[in-house]
Formats: structure tokens, sequence, C-alpha cells
């Protein structure tokens, strides 16, 4: 879906999704580590490390549309997001999708499988997608003996629980795209890439499924954003030029 941009000016150059991490150095862990920030915090490097570099797996690339674990299949294992995105969804007995969620580099996919030991949902890359793969078993281990890696882990579950408690606390179509456009931006801004510029790599359709909505409504809230000079967007490139009004719609308080 392109809206028509002539009412605003060029969106001019937007961070893409990375395409590729930094992998640090011999000390520094690579910048989209999911948990870099739970070990440096206790002086922990890579070379201290030694036990957990053991038991990380850089994996890709995956290309756009191939799939990177199906539900069913046995989970020994989280994978973080290093670069590109990720896509999970399940199928119903008719085979039709509904979107669980995009995850960004930086992003752990595979915590809501620890429960049953198998994963509940299908991942598929959504562009060109590279993973770091990390033994569950060893991690729990790991994380036993230190507190802030283990704090990490309840921290990213409890994000994945806020996600569904937001979609499910904004019931109006706008409330949620708003809500939708503003974790994008703040989880982009948490890794060093711009807050109010940045690329939806995922499909319009897939927008829609994960917001719950149909497809010509997301396509008509979108525009209505825009028109209103919420935003802007040509192609699949994205800016929030007044983020304040967005998070007044996108609270639950506000009026229809």
């Amino acid at each position: 879906m392109s809206l028509p941009s002539s009412l605003h000016p060029p969106i001019g150059p937007v961070t893409p999704n990375p395409a590729a991490a930094d992998d640090g150095d011999a000390l520094r862990f690579c910048t989209t580590c999911a948990f870099s920030d739970a070990c440096t915090s206790q002086g922990y490097d890579k070379t201290a490390l030694s036990e957990l570099h053991v038991l990380v797996d850089h994996v890709g690339p995956f290309q756009p549309g191939e799939t990177i674990f199906r539900a069913g299949d046995p989970f020994d294992a989280i994978a973080a997001v290093r670069a590109g995105m990720v896509k999970t969804f399940i199928t119903d007995t008719q085979g039709n999708e509904q979107v669980l969620g995009f995850s960004l580099p930086g992003e752990v996919i595979g915590l809501n499988a620890i429960h049953d030991a198998r994963y509940p949902c299908h991942a598929v890359a959504l562009d060109t997608v590279h993973l770091c793969r990390f033994s569950f078993p060893k991690m729990s281990l790991l994380a036993s003996r230190m507190p802030g890696l283990q704090s990490r882990l309840f921290s990213l579950l409890s994000a994945e629980i806020g996600k569904v408690a937001l979609l499910a606390a904004n019931h109006r179509t706008d409330a949620r795209m708003a809500a939708f456009l503003l974790d994008l931006s703040q989880r982009y801004a948490r890794r060093g890439f711009s807050a109010t510029r940045f690329r939806l790599v995922m499909a319009r359709t897939d927008i829609a499924n994960y917001l719950r909505m149909a497809s010509e409504t997301a396509t008509r809230v979108l525009r209505r954003f825009h028109d209103e000079g919420l935003i802007a967007i040509e192609q699949r490139d994205v800016a929030l030029l007044q983020p304040a009004r967005l998070a007044a719609l996108a609270s639950p308080d506000a009026a229809d």
C-alpha cells in the first residue's frame, strides 16, 4: 500500500531494518545481543563468558519466506535476532494465519515454547535474517549463577505478555494502529535507530492480521493518519510526524 504524500514533504532517508549486525570484537558483544546488557552490567565480557560462547551458534542467513521453526518442533533453544525481522504466527484447522508478532534485532524468539518443550507457533523470515541460537538448558544453568541474566529472561517473558495485553486493551482500530506504530518506534529507538523514521518490513496484510482488523480497515486508518498529518508513508517507509498525538490516540481512555 502506498499512501499519497502530496500534503507532506518527502520522508527522506529512513534508517533501514538492519541487514547485518556489528559482531563486536574479542571483548565486546554484538550490538544487537539480547543479553549483553545483563552480562556487562555485572562485569562480564566475552572472555569472562567462555561458557556462554560455547553454547551460542550464529545461524543463517534465512531468506525472506524461509521457515525458522514450525509449531510442534521440539524446543531446546531460544534464538536472538541478530539481523532482519521475524514473523511468528499460528494457523487454525482451515490453514488461516493469525500473526502473533514481529521480532527485531536484539529480540528473542522461542520463549513461548519453554512450558511445553515444543514450539507452539511458526516463525518465518520477513527479510534476510541472522540469529544467535542459545541452548536453553545451558542458558538456564548460567542464569542461576548470574542474577542479572535471570532477570533479563524474566523481563523478556514479561514483554511478550505485555504485547498481548496491549492489543487486548485497545479495542478501537485507531488505538491499536497508533499503539503498534509507537511500539515499533520505541523498539527501534532502544537499538539505536531512529524513533520517528523506520521501515515497515512486514506486509500490510500481516499488520492488519496482527492488529485483528480487516486489511481494508488498516488501510483506511493509515490513510486517515496520513491525511491528518500524524504520519507520512512512502511505500514501506514511515515517518511519525506527531508522536504525541499518536500516544493520545493509543490510550485506552481516548474517546472515539
